[in-house]
């Protein structure tokens, strides 16, 4: 073996910091900024989504997703959070630019969180809101104002970050018909629903029935590549949040698994 010249060990020396770089860039790739977009390492991606709520929870959810390097979905409604004011309200503008600024997506989820009931008479819709200064009594609609309830968080949306909305829409309680598919369809958004029992964390159902530990073991055993996995930012009635005890995990043990994340600007059935 000959031995290494003054400038070969140089020239090593110079070399290893670059190499442990790209070392650090190869291992990020599957764990955590580099896995929001899909690629050769991941299994297959997962596409998590919130949508707002109490917004108990939004500051946890920004420094998990921010700490794992993963990309989120949001579904923006105008609800009454336990700061006694609003979500879309001007108190939270600085909350929504800096998602923004972190490149999560966003879509609508009717301005006053409206729930769809029935196809009324006429081609109307009759919806409920639960916010807002119809709330609690029934409306019928027309597809015209179906849509100008979807285009409500847009504005706002823009006018708290400068930026659009992606072209996607979650009905609240996921509640749809073709009627309303269309009336979103007709402005431009696509509905998005979480299609798997594994989807939809189960943050809304009473912690007699669903403890965190089983949602979370659902969640990992059920999730499969594509699923859209569902979350609130809050419930105001589940007794044990889930977000505290099951985002970071949920998170840590798909990566484990081999998955990937991304938003559903990535997702085949929502790319522009």
């Amino acid at each position: 073996m000959k031995a290494a010249t003054p400038a070969r060990s140089a020239l090593r020396a110079a070399r290893m910091p670059a190499l442990a770089a790209l070392a650090l860039t190869a291992i990020g790739a599957c764990g955590h900024a580099a896995a929001a977009a899909p690629g050769p390492q991941c299994r297959g991606t997962i596409y998590l989504t919130f949508d707002t709520g109490s917004q108990s929870q939004a500051g946890l959810i920004a420094a998990v997703l921010k700490r794992q390097g993963v990309k989120a979905t949001f579904f923006l409604a105008n609800e009454k959070t336990v700061n006694g004011d609003y979500s879309l309200d001007p108190a939270w503008a600085g909350y929504w630019r800096e998602r923004a600024a972190e490149g999560h997506a966003f879509g609508t989820h009717t301005f006053d969180h409206t729930y769809y009931v029935r196809d009324a008479g006429n081609g109307k819709i009759t919806v409920k809101p639960q916010f807002g200064p119809h709330a609690g009594r029934r409306q019928d609609w027309t597809p015209q104002q179906y849509c100008a309830e979807l285009q409500r968080v847009d504005q706002r949306f823009a006018e708290m970050t400068g930026q659009r909305l992606d072209p996607f829409w979650r009905a609240p309680g996921g509640k749809t018909s073709p009627r309303t598919l269309a009336a979103g369809k007709q402005c431009g958004y696509r509905h998005a629903a979480w299609a798997t029992p594994a989807g939809f964390s189960g943050d809304e159902l009473p912690v007699e029935r669903a403890s965190n530990a089983q949602l979370l073991k659902r969640a990992l055993d059920g999730l499969r590549d594509g699923d859209i996995f569902m979350a609130h930012m809050g419930i105001w009635s589940r007794k044990d949040p889930w977000a505290p005890a099951n985002l970071e995990p949920l998170i840590e043990g798909l990566k484990r698994q081999g998955y990937c994340f991304a938003t559903l600007r990535d997702h085949p059935d929502y790319r522009p």
